[in-house]
């Protein structure tokens, strides 16, 4: 008896976490990836041909901020970004307007939106309220986050607290029971405090002044009071953002000690510099600041070292009166847009640094699926995986903010005018066309929800 044909085979040269397959074809089958070979293709009921192009795992964007600005209706737009900018499956953040998840009841909801209005799929963290919500943690571990997010800088008392150290003791203690990893917001808040109001007080207003009152220690106390913790309480304690590469130096100290820590490092830390926070102003205001031309090339070490969980964007897509600063940077919005550069961008940056497109499959797509639970699922070009694929057409092109897909008002982008080595040329989820390089083919609902696959830490190579 004859084997009926594949549903859609991909052409291309295939990029894996060690090696480029040049000449390769992915074949779907029911949505997941059924073959993977070089040479002659299988017979199929659709060839998409992208021979001389880079196909890579489907980005999984591992922190973003849909629901910051406009709450669950910025659902709609964020992913429509991410189908364009060939990330797959958004991570997001649960600090959303006007509630965010703190609870079972509040995580369903979210779900509902998700399945109703994405493009692309979507795992979800949940947090606690400042005060009372431990209890919560375990019910949502059970309806499926996959992973927990508390800070310890307040934004905001209900949508984004600092939680104290008693509580958070207690909240590590119970989320190390379901085996869930914990990012924090790692910024300490008397530092802050501070250097703001002193900054404020003599009339430092300029976008400098952003960066001098978020200095690299009040960054590193963060780190080092929240990885005491998780040596204390057996939780999965992880970096949601490290400007610095010390904090991945930290976090492999704590590791040598038997503790389950690691970082990120958001893409702005590995092309921006406070230079650059002058230049755009408020729209290169982000927490942590940028850094220094020196510290991007330390972020680069311990990424090469293989100190660096994975590299995320933090795509906070506020609206662009938000952004625009009008003398006082500390009234701005923090936060940048970046999921749609993601892919480009991460290839210029490796490409000018002569180093492998495969540590973009690795560091952007595979590893923040295996520490978020959702490998293998997600994340790989591997047999039974979701059949989600980037396609990368290398050349000379530029960014224009123009062509991002979210609302009007969040078409902008640290990144604007940059050159960059490829562009977003196809991306397929689950198989199926989502971006043809020049429109969004998706639909809202085409996305789902992505429940965690398994309760199992993990720390790779870290």
């Amino acid at each position: 008896m004859q084997t009926a044909p594949f549903d859609r085979v991909i052409l291309g040269d295939l990029v894996l976490p060690d090696g480029v397959l040049h000449g390769g074809y992915v074949a779907v089958r029911a949505e997941a990836i059924a073959a993977i070979g070089q040479g002659a293709p299988p017979p199929a009921a659709e060839i998409g041909d992208h021979r001389g192009r880079l196909v890579l795992p489907g980005l999984v964007d591992g922190h973003m901020h849909t629901s910051s600005a406009l709450g669950w209706a910025g659902i709609e737009g964020a992913t429509l970004s991410a189908a364009a900018g060939g990330v797959t499956t958004c991570v997001d953040m649960p600090y959303d307007v006007p509630r965010p998840v703190t609870d079972a009841g509040i995580l369903a909801e979210k779900i509902a939106v998700v399945e109703r209005t994405a493009h692309v799929d979507v795992a979800l963290y949940g947090t606690i309220t400042k005060t009372g919500g431990v209890d919560a943690i375990a019910g949502m571990a059970e309806g499926g986050v996959c992973s927990f997010k508390l800070s310890t800088y307040e934004y905001d008392a209900v949508r984004f607290p600092r939680i104290d150290h008693p509580t958070m003791v207690a909240a590590f203690r119970e989320i190390a029971k379901t085996g869930l990893m914990v990012g924090v917001h790692n910024e300490d808040q008397e530092i802050v405090e501070r250097l703001s109001a002193e900054a404020k007080a003599a009339g430092n207003t300029g976008p400098i002044w952003h960066a001098r009152t978020r200095p690299p220690l009040c960054e590193t106390m963060a780190d080092l009071e929240i990885f005491e913790i998780g040596l204390e309480t057996g939780a999965h304690v992880h970096i949601a953002h490290s400007s610095l590469a010390r904090g991945f130096e930290i976090a492999e100290v704590f590791r040598r000690m038997g503790a389950k820590a690691s970082g990120e490092a958001c893409i702005q830390y590995l092309c921006m510099t406070e230079e650059d926070l002058v230049r755009l102003q408020g729209f290169g205001k982000c927490n942590p600041p940028f850094r220094t031309a020196d510290e991007i090339e330390r972020m680069w070490g311990a990424l090469e070292a293989g100190q660096v969980a994975y590299v995320s964007t933090d795509h906070a897509p506020w609206p662009r009166e938000r952004k625009t600063y009008a003398g006082d940077i500390f009234a701005c919005g923090a936060g940048l847009t970046g999921m749609q550069s993601f892919a480009p961008l991460m290839y210029t940056l490796l490409a000018e640094r002569g180093l492998s497109p495969t540590l973009m499959a690795r560091y952007c797509a595979e590893r923040p699926a295996r520490f978020h639970g959702l490998f293998p699922k997600k994340g790989a070009i591997r047999i039974g995986a979701d059949a989600d694929l980037l396609v990368l057409e290398k050349g000379d092109f530029t960014f224009d903010e123009g062509s991002i897909q979210d609302r009007p008002e969040a078409r902008w982008s640290p990144y604007h005018g940059r050159a960059m080595k490829a562009r977003v040329a196809a991306t397929f989820l689950r198989g199926h066309p989502i971006w043809d390089g020049s429109r969004v083919l998706a639909v809202p609902g085409v996305g789902r929800f992505v429940k965690r696959q398994h309760r199992e830490s993990y720390l790779g190579e870290v």
